[in-house]
């Protein structure tokens, strides 16, 4: 990768991406893309204002900027795709399919993540393979299984360059998430440092989960990992720690010991994370371009805790 745009760069992931990449590639190497204007994205490096959905714009800008690897974070997420199912297909799909084709067009890599919320039906929770049945019951988990096929057409059929990891929950102290599933264990952080009780959607569910700096390092090793290494590409399933909300809990209260939690369950959110693995088998990741999660449940909570006691909230 030499010349990056990052569409959707404003969301949880983007926001932190474009930082990311710019210490790796330069500032001027890494094109921020979104929606709505971005001061601090267009701080230390280019940013254009650009909706993925009007293509036109979107392959002007590729051109323009001899871009060759878009990143196209672009999603309504679980909880709020269920809102409105038709918004979400016509959005996640538009921007890959957008993506995909400027990309077959201008000879760019794709990197698009994919989620555990692809998963569905009958299929083990345990240890959930790579290969698995995948039958979603959500419009963000059809959404998701539908891009990793499409993405695999395009390589197959056009030699895009496509690439993608099944993302679990992603937990940051930076950027906080908008209408995801797993959102609470981000949210559960913020509320035992500023003291409050924290009342959790979900309960009694494992679901696997990811500190934001693996997630970041996964996305660039894996785009930048030997094309002839690589059997599945789209989408490699990625683990780091799973656990339920009394385990993140009981976690944060050995730093915390008067932090408390009840629950108030979201009955959208809890069948949600029911059906959702309890476990990846990332085997097929650590196999084919050495993907290894460097930050444990424990690691993580102390380093959430102390840098979002940092921003004084």
């Amino acid at each position: 990768m030499k010349k990056i745009l990052i569409v959707g760069a404003g969301g949880q992931i983007g926001s932190e991406l474009v930082t990311y990449l710019r210490g790796i590639y330069g500032g001027s190497n890494v094109i921020a893309a979104d929606l709505r204007e971005n001061e601090k994205l267009a701080a230390d490096g280019p940013f254009v204002k650009l909706d993925a959905l009007d293509q036109s714009s979107f392959a002007y800008t590729v051109h323009k900027n001899g871009v060759d690897a878009i990143f196209n974070l672009v999603a309504l997420l679980s909880a709020t795709g269920e809102k409105n199912p038709q918004l979400a297909w016509n959005i996640n799909m538009g921007a890959l399919n957008n993506s995909l084709e400027i990309a077959r067009e201008y000879k760019c890599a794709v990197f698009t993540p994919s989620s555990i919320g692809a998963f569905g039906g009958d299929f083990p929770r345990q240890n959930t393979p790579q290969d698995t049945v995948m039958q979603p019951d959500t419009m963000y988990g059809v959404c998701k299984v539908a891009g990793e096929l499409l993405s695999n057409y395009y390589y197959s059929r056009y030699d895009v360059d496509t690439r993608s990891v099944r993302f679990p929950g992603i937990i940051s102290n930076v950027t906080l998430p908008g209408g995801g599933t797993t959102d609470y264990a981000v949210e559960i952080f913020y509320s035992a440092v500023k003291g409050e009780k924290f009342v959790c959607p979900v309960r009694d569910v494992y679901m696997d989960m990811m500190y934001m700096p693996d997630a970041l390092r996964a996305m660039v090793e894996l785009m930048e990992a030997d094309p002839a290494k690589l059997r599945h590409r789209n989408s490699f399933n990625i683990a780091s720690m799973s656990f339920t909300p009394d385990i993140i809990y009981n976690e944060i209260r050995k730093r915390i010991p008067d932090f408390e939690m009840t629950y108030r369950i979201d009955p959208v959110k809890q069948n949600i994370a029911e059906g959702w693995p309890d476990k990846l088998d990332d085997t097929c990741a650590r196999e084919e371009w050495g993907w290894k999660p460097e930050w444990d449940l424990s690691s993580m909570t102390d380093d959430m805790i102390r840098a979002i006691k940092a921003k004084n909230l």
